[in-house]
């Protein structure tokens, strides 16, 4: 699979000519509120860089037939700072109302929903109280299907694909799965952690009623040093598959302990390709470790020449592709609105479509939900079809299946109050 972003500068060269370059020159100041030290820092840490590698590449206006600088049909030029808040939601509300006292007006966010949930209903209710400083919230991460469900914000654009939709792809990959009859459910005690334990027994009960769930538990988020007791309730339950939402270190310590333990099953992920993961992967997850993603290390075209470059500048491996996708949406909405205003970028952003690294994708209007391709990817050894190898391991992600936008939608209970 070959993707180009050819068609991003052709296609920014058209909206210019619309848009007239409004905003052009002007700097746009973003603020990613994240982990940025403990346990889950080196996530955090290595997005950042993410950010501000790429707000280098979408900055300005595009130049014709440089596909490696894109930049925005608006002209703008984008600036990303970061704030550690430590995973916790007390101190990204600190860290928002600082931002916004400096004149932050984008914010971004990812890693920890409970984080995301805070930051989203803090953000609303700002902008309901102070017209004229409203706040858009990016959020790049974080998954729980209630931010673009119960509790969606006009203010809120998720450019993930969240929990129920990466479940309704992983799931429909295990249906065809004949060896996986017994499935343990571990994950992170917290809103995704739960939410992520709801919708497999769900689904796989929909579409593989045969397969009994023999156990399920939930732990402190990055807490947990020592996943060895775990392991072991696994292997006692006779469980052939686990399915785990954890992330960061709850994962490469929990992989690391079955590595150590001896447990031979499959492992059904969402975030086998993040900081520190792949390492302790190795080459003992060939083959039994699986990721349902919206990217993976191998997407061709522009996005590979970007991921070496990356590697390049920072020795760190780029795996956040809804970074690309925030700063094409951006750049696209503002050319619409002709400003770099909150208020009419939020309406642009609306139902935007534009071509990504993988294809169309749209903002959808209903819950602010970002409609995109998932790929079902498995961990093995790097080879001339899949050559990307994080964390010099010497394997990669591999693809075995595309799952386009319409299989991966999930339905919306959101009723959006727009200002």
């Amino acid at each position: 699979m070959k993707f180009t972003l050819k068609f991003v500068a052709a296609a920014a060269m058209v909206t210019l000519a619309g848009a007239a370059l409004a905003q052009q020159g002007e700097t746009v100041k973003m603020v990613r509120i994240d982990a940025q030290s403990g346990l889950l820092g080196p996530v955090g840490v290595s997005q950042l860089k993410g950010y501000q590698f790429f707000a280098e590449k979408f900055s300005g206006a595009p130049i014709p037939g440089n596909s490696d600088h894109p930049g925005n049909p608006a002209g703008v030029k984008f600036e990303v700072t970061g704030m550690d808040n430590k995973l916790s939601p007390t101190e990204s509300l600190n860290a928002l109302k600082s931002a916004i006292d400096q004149g932050v007006r984008y914010i971004i966010q990812g890693n920890g929903s409970s984080v995301a949930l805070a930051l989203s209903d803090a953000i609303t209710k700002h902008n309901e109280r102070n017209p004229g400083k409203e706040v858009i919230f990016l959020n790049d991460s974080a998954v729980d299907p209630d931010l673009t469900n119960s509790k969606c914000s006009y203010w809120h654009f998720r450019f993930d694909a969240d929990t129920s939709m990466k479940m309704e792809a992983m799931s429909s990959f295990m249906m065809e799965q004949k060896d996986i009859k017994k499935v343990y459910i571990l994950g992170q005690n917290y809103s995704h952690g739960v939410q992520v334990a709801k919708y497999a027994k769900e689904t796989l009960a929909r579409k593989r009623p045969d397969i009994q769930i023999v156990g399920e538990d939930l732990h402190p988020i990055a807490q947990v040093r020592d996943f060895a007791p775990y392991i072991a309730k696994i292997k006692a339950s006779g469980a052939d598959t686990v399915i785990t939402g954890n992330w960061g270190s709850d994962l490469s310590l929990l992989v690391k302990a079955a590595n150590e333990g001896g447990y031979t099953g499959k492992f059904f992920t969402y975030y086998a390709g993040v900081t520190g993961t792949p390492t302790a992967l190795g080459t003992n997850g060939a083959g039994r470790v699986y990721q349902i993603a919206y990217n993976h290390y191998n997407m061709g075209g522009q996005m590979d020449k970007w991921m070496k470059e990356f590697h390049t500048k920072y020795n760190d491996d780029f795996y956040t592709g809804s970074t690309i996708r925030i700063f094409e949406t951006l750049g696209a909405a503002m050319a619409k609105a002709k400003s770099t205003d909150p208020v009419k970028v939020a309406a642009a952003l609306e139902g935007l479509k534009v071509k990504s690294f993988n294809g169309e994708v749209e903002v959808r209007k209903a819950d602010h939900q970002l409609q995109q391709p998932l790929y079902m990817a498995v961990w093995q050894k790097a080879s001339p079809k899949y050559p990307y190898s994080p964390e010099n391991t010497g394997m990669t992600l591999a693809l075995l299946k595309e799952y386009p936008n319409y299989v991966s939608s999930t339905p919306t209970s959101c009723q959006m109050k727009r200002p």
